[in-house]
Order: C-alpha cells, then sequence, then structure tokens
C-alpha cells in the first residue's frame, strides 16, 4: 500500500470520526489520532507533521483571543446586559427578536469573524432567551450558526479561511473584493434567513416571550469587556486593511482586557481559563497535519489541473463545479482543511478571480449542511454544551439541506453573472 492511499484511508477515517463521534468522543480526539496515525505508518515523516501543525500558528492566537474575550464577557454579566436590551427591544414578538438576533449576527461576523459570531454571540444569545423565558431556545441560537457561514464572505476577515485563498499576496484590494462579492454575499444572507425562518416558524409562531425585562446594571468590568469586544473588531478591521495575520492582534487585544478585567475584579484567572474550550486547538492541529499529508501525496497537483482544464472549457461550469465540490468536500473534512488545500490548488491553478471566489464560497457557505463542516460551528455547539443543550448531527443536516442548498446556488449563479 502506498503512503498516498494509507494518507487518503487514514483522512476519510478521521473525518467520519469528527464527524460520528464513535463512543461520543470529543471531535479533537479523531484529528489527533488520525495525525498520530499518518505519523506511525510514515505517511508524513514527523517533522513535516510539527510543520503542518506551525502553520496554524495565526488561528490557535486567534481562536484563543476570542475565547477568552467571550469567557470575560459572559462571566462579567456582558452578555446579559446585552440580552435584556434586545429582548426588550422584541416587545414580547418571538418573530422580531428572531429577525434581531440575525441582524446582529450579521454585523458580528461581518466585522469580527465567523468564529466571533459562534464564540461571543451564542452565549448572549441564550442569555437572552432565558430572559425572556422562551419555550425552546434552539431557532434563535440555530441563528448564530447558520449566519456565521452565510454572511463570513462580504470582507476578507469575515472567515479566517477566506486569507488562506487568496494567499501568497494575491489577496484582492477591497474594491475588488466587494465587486465580486457583494451581491453574492447579499443572496446568501437573505436566503438563508428566509429558509431558516420557514424551518422554524411554527415554533416561533407557538411561542410568546415576556417584555418584562429588568436590564441589568451595566458594571465597570462589563463595560470594559465589551470595550475590549469593540476595540478588537477595529483591530481586525485595520490589520485586514493592510493585509496583516490576525490571530497576533486579536489574542493581545483578548489577553489585555482579561489581565485589566481580572486585575481590576481582584478575580483568580483560573475560573475563566477553564471556561474555555481549549479542546479546540488539538483539533485544528491534528486537521492542519492531515492537511499537510494530504498536500504531498499529490491531492493539490490533482485538484489545480482539473480547475485549470474545467476554467478553460468554461468559466460558468468551472464556477458552479468548483463551489459546490469544495461546498461538499468542506463537511466531509471540514473546511479549514478543505480551504488550505483548495487555496493551495488555487494558486497552483492561477485561475481568475471568479473561480478562486467560487471555491472561497464553497468553504465559507457550504459547511452549512453539517455541524462539522466548520470551525465556527464547531465552537458553536461547544457553547451550546456549556448551557446543557445538543443539537444531533441528523438533526442539523436536515435543516442545513433546506439552508444551505438554495444559498449555494443563488451565491454562484450571482458570482458567475458578476464575472
Amino acid at each position: 500500500m502506498t503512503p498516498a492511499t494509507i494518507t487518503w484511508i487514514i483522512a476519510a477515517l478521521t473525518a467520519l470520526g469528527i464527524v460520528l463521534r464513535p463512543m461520543r468522543w470529543p471531535e479533537a480526539v479523531w484529528a489527533v489520532a488520525g495525525a498520530t496515525l499518518l505519523v506511525a505508518f510514515g505517511a508524513i515523516g514527523l517533522g513535516d507533521a510539527v510543520a503542518g501543525v506551525a502553520k496554524g500558528g495565526d488561528v490557535y492566537l486567534f481562536l484563543i483571543g476570542m475565547m477568552l474575550l467571550s469567557e470575560l464577557a459572559r462571566r462579567e454579566g456582558f452578555f446579559d446586559w446585552v440580552a435584556a436590551i434586545a429582548t426588550a427591544g422584541a416587545k414580547g414578538s418571538s418573530t422580531r427578536l428572531f429577525v434581531m438576533i440575525y441582524a446582529v449576527g450579521t454585523v458580528i461576523t461581518i466585522f469580527l469573524s465567523n468564529d466571533a459570531t459562534a464564540v461571543v454571540l451564542t452565549p448572549a444569545v441564550y442569555a437572552a432567551c432565558r430572559a425572556a423565558k422562551v419555550r425552546d431556545p434552539m431557532p434563535y441560537l440555530l441563528v448564530c450558526a447558520f449566519i456565521a457561514n452565510a454572511a463570513s464572505f462580504v470582507l476578507p476577515i469575515s472567515n479566517p479561511a477566506n486569507l488562506v485563498i487568496f494567499a501568497g499576496g494575491d489577496m484582492p484590494p477591497l474594491d475588488r473584493w466587494l465587486a465580486t462579492f457583494a451581491l453574492p454575499s447579499v443572496l446568501a444572507i437573505i436566503a438563508t434567513f428566509v429558509s431558516l425562518y420557514l424551518t422554524q416558524r411554527r415554533v416561533l409562531i407557538g411561542d410568546s416571550i415576556t417584555s418584562d425585562i429588568a436590564r441589568p446594571a451595566l458594571g465597570r468590568s462589563a463595560a470594559l469587556a465589551g470595550f475590549g469586544l469593540l476595540v478588537t473588531a477595529i483591530v481586525l478591521v485595520v490589520a485586514s486593511a493592510l493585509h496583516a495575520d490576525l490571530g497576533l492582534p486579536t489574542f493581545i487585544a483578548g489577553a489585555v482586557t482579561s489581565v485589566v478585567v481580572l486585575l481590576l475584579t481582584r478575580q483568580n484567572p483560573v475560573g475563566m481559563i477553564r471556561g474555555v474550550s481549549w479542546g479546540v486547538l488539538p483539533l485544528v492541529g491534528g486537521l492542519f497535519v492531515i492537511v499537510e499529508a494530504l498536500d504531498r501525496s499529490g491531492v493539490t497537483g490533482l485538484i489545480a489541473a482539473e480547475l485549470a482544464r474545467m476554467t478553460a472549457q468554461s468559466q460558468p461550469q468551472a464556477i458552479g463545479f468548483a463551489g459546490v465540490a469544495v461546498a461538499l468536500v468542506s463537511n466531509l473534512v471540514n473546511n479549514l482543511p478543505a480551504g488550505l488545500l483548495a487555496g493551495s490548488a488555487v494558486q497552483a491553478a492561477g485561475v481568475p478571480d471568479s473561480v478562486a471566489g467560487a471555491v472561497l464560497i464553497g468553504v465559507d457557505l457550504g459547511p452549512n449542511l453539517s455541524v462539522t463542516g466548520s470551525l465556527a460551528t464547531i465552537l458553536w455547539l461547544a457553547a451550546l454544551k456549556r448551557e446543557g443543550l445538543v443539537i444531533g448531527a441528523w438533526d442539523f443536516l436536515k435543516i442545513g439541506v433546506v439552508v444551505m442548498v438554495p444559498a449555494l446556488v443563488l451565491s454562484l449563479f450571482a458570482l458567475a453573472l458578476v464575472g
């Protein structure tokens, strides 16, 4: 059996483990196990595996910073304060609350990234549902998962995966980015809202929420946590405009804000550190090793050759095929490794912006099909578990098919028109 065959088999089994979670072991266990088996069977050298893990450095820093900010804001009551305002603004209407959450999620995704929406907005929405005494919080929480991916290609910073597609100095300037993705993004956001609302309207119509919500006072520590989130958003926009990495600025913002608040309130940092979902980091690290092994097995070259061939024959056909194929693959192996592989193939193939954009849309929007399709959705699941809530892979898939497919088709069609 060749090293390439071993790599593909282990990668496929790892993907199944992450999706199905046999024995209910965490996703990170299967990602690390897959990476370990690749090294043990000689499919990738130990040095190459370490190099693969190192490639995720910026992603690790970004996630740590965002998770620190989220946990800090949750503990200090900032989310409870935001939730009370949102619930009062809904004025007793479950539909109005649903729309407000969707609008807020869109803004957070655009300016703070889809991972931030999953990490930051989810606990705030749960707090709002608890304050409003809703019977079933899941429709509102599903908004956090779906808008995190649907709005994640409005700007380059809206999804860290965007940066790997146009890596190597090929990132389009902001005006060209907006010219390419503005219409597809708008259609994706609208289509996702309509489809998601239709799947949840029965629950929403039958639900009643209280409008008599006591607004908690915004303490100094909670205000500082909220200020940290605002500063982080500004820093990310500036860093993106300068084509700088996003991980270190996010980490510094999260760490500095946490230290200031903990010193101000004289708290022991152990409790906050324990509240962070650290299992996400080995999951990402294991996926980077698997991508490195797949890249060395020749997969990237095969994909690049096929992209170049299809683009030469018909650009609209290449847009449709690339977008749909990458969307499906992202749900099988997670969009982060899929984005890394696809990004390398796009650069090797030298395809035009429209075809590269189809790959990006597949990486960003496609994962709305499954619970393990994107890192943002995995972070969302971790946030749900912290609140004692669970949604099964099959239940999510049934909603994802209805929500993702129309949005993907419309956004790819719009991209072909723009291209």
